[in-house]
């Protein structure tokens, strides 16, 4: 059934004229005539009754017009949610964030709050893979990681921010002054390192196997505050990317930057498809503008 028709039915019926409803619709008269006409021929039953200068319904009519009236009224809830979304004034989005991430997400979660506080926002924490994997099955549509990202799952991958990883031990565990080490020095030292299915040991482990040797690991965790604890009390030597680094404030540990190869923690924003509702292309705007402002 034609909208169109449907409005123009609706506005004869609302104004009790066929040639006022031409002036309110900007058309003419004969536009709405036809159009009547049409929607009469649609339903195979006569709508409006001319009773001198008044339009009286028939019954059909008078179901056409009610039912009308509900379809006009929704066509127009329609149009201004579409173009609140548009403007932003309203909509969902749901992002994957690992735990080892969420810190240097803050200013953009921060920014975001403020320039679409109609947006409704919810936060999924997960690991890497496992964010992949929920954008990749359409349970998330932008998710964060650590590259590199599973190539089976065929996402869309947009790195935003990378930092080189630090050795953090006990104060003496390095020579004094010392800036960096060379991976193959790590070569026998017990290790502390983040889970296996986070990107960052998945990176260092790949790095272990192309230099050769193997990495004698003391204990692993998901958090990284807890592996600092563990290098601090003597237990190893932790292996962080520089952001977690900074964020240490002891004299009491020691942090040496791993060189040859220089391993990169590489965070990336992980889409699937080629559509991103108007929240999400924001947030990832966003995302690289606050990413690109911050130091290497």
């Amino acid at each position: 059934m034609d909208i169109r028709a449907l409005r123009y039915f609706a506005e004869t019926v609302r104004l009790n004229s066929f040639s006022r409803a031409a002036d309110a619709l900007h058309v003419t008269q004969s536009t709405v005539s036809k159009m009547v006409r049409q929607l009469e021929d649609e339903v195979e039953a006569p709508l409006l009754i001319r009773d001198g200068r008044n339009l009286l319904l028939t019954d059909t009519g008078r179901v056409v017009y009610e039912q009308a009236q509900q379809i006009l009224a929704g066509m127009q809830r329609l149009n201004a949610e579409v173009r609140d979304t548009k403007a932003m004034r309203r909509g969902h989005l749901d992002i994957g964030i690992p735990p080892m991430i969420n810190l240097l997400c803050t200013p953009v979660l921060k920014a975001y709050r403020e320039q679409h506080p109609e947006i409704v926002l919810t936060l999924k924490e997960d690991t890497g893979p496992q964010i992949e994997q929920r954008v990749a099955s359409g349970e998330l549509e932008i998710g964060m990681t650590v590259l590199p990202v599973d190539p089976e799952l065929e996402l869309t991958v947009m790195p935003v921010a990378r930092f080189p990883i630090w050795a953090v031990a006990q104060a003496g565990r390095f020579q004094k002054n010392r800036a960096t080490l060379k991976c193959q020095a790590l070569e026998g030292m017990p290790l502390v390192m983040l889970n296996n299915e986070f990107g960052l040991t998945r990176s260092l482990r790949g790095m272990f196997r192309d230099i050769g040797i193997a990495p004698q690991v003391a204990a692993q965790s998901g958090q990284w505050d807890w592996l600092v604890a563990m290098a601090l009390a003597g237990m190893g030597v932790a292996l962080l990317p520089e952001p977690f680094v900074h964020r240490i404030a002891t004299d009491q540990l020691q942090s040496v930057r791993l060189v040859e190869p220089e391993v990169q923690w590489q965070v990336a924003y992980v889409t699937r498809g080629d559509y991103l509702s108007h929240a999400a292309r924001a947030w990832l705007a966003l995302s690289q503008a606050i990413f690109a402002q911050a130091p290497a």
